[in-house]
C-alpha cells in the first residue's frame, strides 16, 4: 500500500530513478579509470557491454557525478568514441 501511496504522490518518479545496474556500472568505471583506464577502452568492456545499451552509456556520460569523478577530456573522447559505433 506505501508503494501505492507514492506512485500516487508522483506519478512520473519512475523517469528519474536510475537502475541499479546503471550505478554498478558508474561504479565500475570511475574505478577502472582511477587505474589508469581510458574511459572509450573501459566502455568497450564486456561488463559495460552487457549491462547497458549504447543509449544507456550515452546517458552515463551526462550525468554530472561521472563527468566530475573523469574529467571533461575523457568525457568528450568517449562521447565521439560512441558516436562512431
Amino acid at each position: 500500500m506505501l508503494r501505492l501511496a507514492s506512485i500516487l504522490r508522483n506519478p512520473f518518479s519512475f523517469l528519474f530513478t536510475r537502475s541499479s545496474a546503471e550505478e554498478q556500472v558508474v561504479s565500475y568505471v570511475t574505478r577502472e579509470h582511477r587505474r589508469g583506464r581510458r574511459l572509450a577502452e573501459i566502455l568497450q568492456d564486456r561488463y559495460v557491454q552487457n549491462r547497458l545499451t549504447p543509449q544507456q552509456q550515452g546517458r552515463l556520460l551526462e550525468r554530472p557525478d561521472v563527468v566530475h569523478a573523469l574529467g571533461e577530456q575523457d568525457i568528450d573522447a568517449a562521447r565521439q568514441h560512441l558516436g562512431k559505433r
